[in-house]
């Protein structure tokens, strides 16, 4: 575990563990959490020989805790600056939720010259508000809600918002207590004023033009039960913008499918890793 030092001085928080002459797989956590959301596809990826890197965004869990720069160009700014201290080269780059949104706005920045595959999990891309291009997504006022909901009681907002997260509120789906746990901590770790700003860059910020420009191998996954990033708006509709990208779903899949579909999803990157 190391820090990097972004553009502006800010410290970014990551893991790098493996062979450094291995292939990289890199991943861009969810909001709110952090790298630790991804630690059962990281311990997989190792054990099968990769090398795996993650950081925690600015302002959530070990990272600095800015008050400024908690934006997705900034974001993905602070992910090259880890892509090129550790020299990460021919990286299969896998981007959760608002991850996904920086993996896009990454190469809509500073291209794929290191990406040698993209992997697009329950991703909020093209954009999740509704849109004159884009007609079909949520309305503003549920964004808002969040933003109430965080600013008003954030840790009691984190315990309810696990529910739906993993699927947890459908009947029949008994409720994973250190599940949700650990969603709260990660939560928790992350600073007040980071969070609270990065739901604007989740939710109103358009990355067509950044799906646009991804030229390698991509592969889409989405949940049908997606409760946080419905697949209609997303999912589907990004394997429609990227060249040649592969959909696949995940039948009854919730959000958080990473955590509550771990095998199938690991043995998936497996397999699209070695592609």
């Amino acid at each position: 575990m190391t820090f990097v030092t972004a553009a502006d001085g800010a410290r970014i928080f990551c893991k790098d563990w493996g062979p450094k002459d291995a292939r990289p797989v890199v991943f861009s956590h969810g909001w709110p959490l952090c790298s630790d959301a991804w630690d059962g596809q990281m311990l997989f990826m190792l054990q099968n020989g990769f090398r795996v890197v993650a950081h925690d965004r600015r302002g959530h869990g070990r990272s600095d805790q800015t008050g400024h720069g908690n934006t997705m160009d900034t974001y993905a700014d602070d992910l090259s600056a880890v892509m090129e201290a550790l020299d990460l080269r021919g990286a299969m780059m896998v981007g959760h939720s608002t991850g996904g949104g920086e993996v896009a706005r990454y190469i809509g920045r500073h291209g794929t010259g290191r990406v040698a595959r993209v992997v697009l999990l329950s991703a909020v891309p093209p954009i999740m508000v509704s849109t004159p291009q884009w007609p079909g997504g949520l309305d503003i006022s549920v964004f808002d809600g969040i933003r109430k909901g965080v600013s008003d009681n954030r840790s009691n907002f984190y315990l309810d918002l696990a529910l739906p997260f993993f699927g947890m509120n459908r009947d029949g789906v008994a409720v994973n207590e250190g599940l949700r746990q650990t969603f709260w901590n990660q939560g928790m770790m992350g600073s007040i004023i980071g969070h609270y700003a990065c739901i604007r860059e989740f939710s109103e910020v358009d990355y067509t033009a950044d799906l646009e420009k991804i030229d390698v191998p991509t592969l889409v996954i989405h949940g049908d039960d997606d409760q946080i990033v419905p697949v209609a708006h997303a999912g589907a509709l990004t394997a429609t913008v990227v060249r040649g990208a592969t959909l696949k779903i995940y039948e009854g899949a919730p959000h958080g499918l990473a955590s509550t579909h771990q095998d199938r999803l690991n043995e998936d990157l497996l397999a699209f890793a070695r592609s």
